[in-house]
């Protein structure tokens, strides 16, 4: 009888080990969605601000180029 009771105990708490491990897989799965879904919508960010970045930059661009603060000037004219 004695060996009815170990091996009842050693069945109960492998059952409680493989809960216990098969928790620890479900939450680490739950993790790795919620990253996964964080990355993506990092991802979407990013492309969303380089696009405006590139947006910001023509204007610059297009608002140096009008100005006269900003023209180009003739460097060999000055070294005269």
């Amino acid at each position: 009888m004695n060996c009815d009771i170990d091996g009842d105990m050693e069945n109960q708490v492998e059952v409680e080990e493989k809960t216990r491990l098969i928790n620890q897989v479900l939450e680490l799965q739950h993790t790795l969605e919620d990253l996964s879904a964080r990355v993506d919508a990092v991802k979407e960010e990013n492309l969303k601000l380089k696009s405006e970045n590139q947006v910001l930059g023509q204007y610059i661009e297009n608002l140096m180029s009008a100005s006269s603060v900003f023209q180009t000037t003739d460097t060999k004219s000055k070294r005269k």
